[in-house]
């Protein structure tokens, strides 16, 4: 039940609670305090009418005189009652009005002590007390004392004070009830314009920056992790939608050259020989369009964070030298010099490993001149190891080097190169499978060199 509540009438509710608690536990103790007091204040004025009772016994000759003194000494106090007996029972004096003796008998265990007790007789209350003495002319014989007053007044007075303060009670938790409503309702108004600002979040407007300066310091982490959140959307769909474009124009290029030679060679009646040759271009164009859905898939899955699929220990430089067998052949047909040097141990997946190596040397042998060079770099870091790929050939303009590592991204403006069919994705596969290693690449140019780097880091099981 309670989880269906709102924030709000949650700290509401316990707010209301909080004050109900407070105000009725003071309200318990005040009325304790001043039944208290009332007892005191009553046992005050018993034993003062007992001093004096002692005084009279105490110097009275006879019992007329008892009784003439006793009458005159207590007539005048309202709502004092005095009966003085004999230990059988008899009344010596009685004043008027005095409930029955038997309703004020002590329990057998406090009796003719010097004890407080209450009492009630109709819709009056009393308090007596009971006690022993002698009177001066007749020592031998005990009397008994028992006093009784009036305390209706008393209780009428708690019992209108305890009305007053049920409707006080009342009103003070409803009033704070509704203070703590309207504390917690402002309270989380910086929350209802986080909302708000969520709210008109879109696939079109996700700049709306969440309001850090104008909210609460509680708050502020939260909108700030927020904003952080909506800045990640914003690149993420910014790539989206580039990646959707780029895509979109790699496809329409082969497809288009498909559409176009079927149309043709459907027009007229052809020989067998031409029908071969369109096949053949159209096979060529499936293959490169295999390769990109692939590279795509293959993209899609180490974005997503995936295990290593054979993870092992093994050593860079067997992996380049068996990649500078396959390489050799396209090196010696440019004039291209490719070398290796140094060493360490990678701790991954040779497959994934060979084939970023690959890339990056496709890539170097792509863009080198004629008669240049072509190095594989293997440098054992104290936390992992470092290839490099470096190539000699024109510089790369700073301003793209950030960009080299996106998918379908080329530094060619004219988006193709004449002699390759590659689709732009072999520089997006390597970066993304040294992150799956948990490693990092790296790109620069300067001074007719271009080096990319790879950080392989050792695993920390």
């Amino acid at each position: 039940m309670l989880r269906r509540l709102s924030l709000t009438r949650r700290l509401t509710l316990f707010f209301t609670l909080v004050a109900a608690s407070v105000v009725l536990g003071l309200g318990g103790l005040f009325m304790t305090a001043a039944d208290r007091h009332f007892i005191e204040l009553d046992r005050s004025v018993l034993q003062d009418k007992q001093h004096l009772i002692d005084d009279i016994l105490a110097n009275a000759n006879s019992a007329d005189d008892v009784r003439w003194r006793l009458s005159e000494a207590l007539k005048h106090h309202h709502g004092l009652f005095v009966l003085v007996s004999n230990q059988a029972g008899n009344a010596l004096f009685q004043t008027e009005g005095f409930p029955a003796p038997d309703r004020w008998l002590l329990p057998e265990h406090e009796t003719l002590m010097h004890a407080l007790s209450g009492g009630q007789q109709g819709q009056r209350q009393y308090r007596t007390q009971q006690f022993r003495t002698q009177a001066q002319y007749a020592p031998e014989a005990p009397l008994v004392i028992t006093m009784a007053m009036d305390t209706t007044h008393h209780r009428h007075f708690l019992d209108d004070l305890l009305r007053t303060f049920e409707v006080y009670a009342l009103a003070a938790i409803l009033v704070s009830g509704l203070f703590g409503w309207a504390a917690v309702h402002c309270g989380l108004a910086p929350l209802r314009a986080i909302k708000a600002h969520a709210a008109a979040v879109t696939a079109q407007r996700l700049h709306a920056c969440m309001p850090v300066q104008a909210v609460p310091v509680e708050l502020a982490d939260l909108a700030h992790t927020l904003n952080q959140m909506l800045e990640r959307l914003q690149d993420d769909f910014r790539r989206l939608s580039e990646f959707a474009s780029d895509l979109a124009h790699e496809l329409r290029t082969p497809i288009s050259n498909m559409l176009t030679q079927t149309q043709v060679t459907l027009a007229a009646q052809r020989d067998n020989t031409a029908y071969r040759d369109i096949l053949a271009s159209n096979a060529e164009e499936l293959q490169r369009l295999a390769r990109m859905v692939a590279d795509m898939l293959f993209l899609a899955k180490t974005e997503r964070g995936v295990d290593l699929p054979h993870k092992e220990r093994f050593m860079a430089a067997d992996e380049a030298q068996a990649l500078l067998g396959f390489y050799e052949a396209v090196a010696d047909d440019k004039g291209i010099s490719l070398t290796a040097q140094g060493n360490g141990s990678i701790e991954g997946d040779r497959l994934m490993f060979r084939r970023a190596l690959s890339n990056l040397l496709s890539n170097a042998l792509r863009h080198t001149p004629a008669g240049g060079n072509v190095r594989i770099i293997v440098i054992a870091l104290p936390n992992g190891t470092e290839v490099s790929v470096e190539n000699t050939g024109e510089d790369i303009d700073p301003e793209v080097l950030p960009r080299l590592f996106d998918r379908f991204y080329r530094a060619d403006p004219a988006r193709a190169h004449p002699t390759s069919d590659g689709a732009g994705l072999g520089l997006a596969i390597t970066k993304a499978i040294v992150e799956a290693h948990g490693g990092r690449a790296s790109v620069k140019s300067a001074q007719g060199v271009t080096c990319f780097s790879l950080v392989f880091p050792y695993s920390d099981e």
